[in-house]
């Protein structure tokens, strides 16, 4: 039995062939219509979600299975004060394979620990959302053809976003990749990931202005500033509106430059970059159904001839 905890609980070599199996999907769905009849994906999420937990439970329907799980905290016996522990010892019981976020860090590994199902993290925290960041390779190699030698921007919350710590630890593996992280000084990177970045010799640069980088990267990521992770109302209403990406700055981008976006945005990427055909974060949430199916697909060790 397997655990998705982190995106480097997967080798590079074990990627490739979980992108090779979501490229199949998107090309043969009909072939995986049925892959996992008889199977139940519990959802168990103590925190908001639309993407993330919609996602899962169209991946699994998608391939013939059921779905049971909790989209609110409220909504389950955590309200009572049941632990996490407790709560997967149960869901054991009922279903096969689980989905699971939470707000704090770390909570998910501890299900891990306890489970005799898989246990799939689906966003723990400011920690990690491993998940997301499989959408995102899957969504550049599909796009570019590779994951490696290409310039990447990180822009907005870097602090606090799970999305962004996820990607850099799975991109930092690649070669050629060249980090420039955009952000205020209130929300630059944790001092442990540069540090990792240092001790791998990855090339970063850290910078206030997005324009001043722009006709730089391959791909820019944004990121949404994240008001459930401040503490202080007045930081977050000072630091919502940093970057705004609209048209003008994408007139600096490069013409086959493409913008990712983890979802949900608020205001920092404009509408009418909408029809840019530089946008790519809703072709994005699609790429992340093929590959929460190949990824259940991979730890349920259902395995279907390409």
């Amino acid at each position: 039995m397997r655990h998705l905890m982190s995106p480097l609980d997967f080798t590079v070599g074990e990627l490739n062939d979980l992108f090779d199996l979501a490229a199949d999907i998107e090309a043969n769905p009909e072939k995986y219509r049925h892959a996992c009849s008889g199977k139940i994906l519990a959802t168990c999420f103590y925190e908001p979600s639309t993407r993330t937990r919609l996602s899962f439970e169209s991946a699994m329907l998608r391939m013939g299975g059921d779905v049971i799980g909790f989209s609110d905290a409220s909504s389950s016996s955590a309200s009572k004060g049941e632990s996490v522990a407790d709560t997967i010892r149960t869901i054991s019981c009922f279903a096969d394979i689980c989905a699971m976020r939470h707000h704090k860090e770390g909570a998910p590994m501890v299900a891990a620990a306890r489970s005799t199902i898989p246990v799939i993290n689906a966003g723990d925290g400011g920690h990690q959302h491993p998940t997301q960041t499989l959408t995102d390779l899957l969504t550049i190699r599909s796009l570019k053809g590779r994951l490696d030698n290409f310039t990447v921007g990180l822009c907005g919350d870097l602090k606090f976003g799970r999305t962004v710590h996820s990607l850099i630890h799975a991109l930092e593996r690649y070669e050629g990749l060249e980090f420039i992280f955009i952000s205020p000084e209130e929300l630059r990177v944790p001092d442990y990931i540069t540090e990792e970045l240092k001790r791998r010799h990855v090339a970063f640069e850290e910078v206030i202005r997005l324009d001043d980088v722009m006709g730089r990267l391959d791909f820019l990521y944004m990121t949404r500033v994240q008001r459930e992770r401040f503490f202080n109302e007045e930081d977050y209403v000072r630091l919502k509106d940093f970057y705004i990406l609209d048209r003008e700055k994408m007139s600096h981008a490069r013409a086959d430059m493409l913008v990712l976006h983890p979802l949900p945005r608020v205001n920092e990427i404009a509408v009418e970059i909408d029809d840019d055909p530089r946008a790519a974060y809703f072709r994005q949430v699609q790429y992340g159904v093929y590959v929460r199916m190949a990824l259940i697909l991979t730890l349920l060790g259902i395995g279907i001839d390409k």
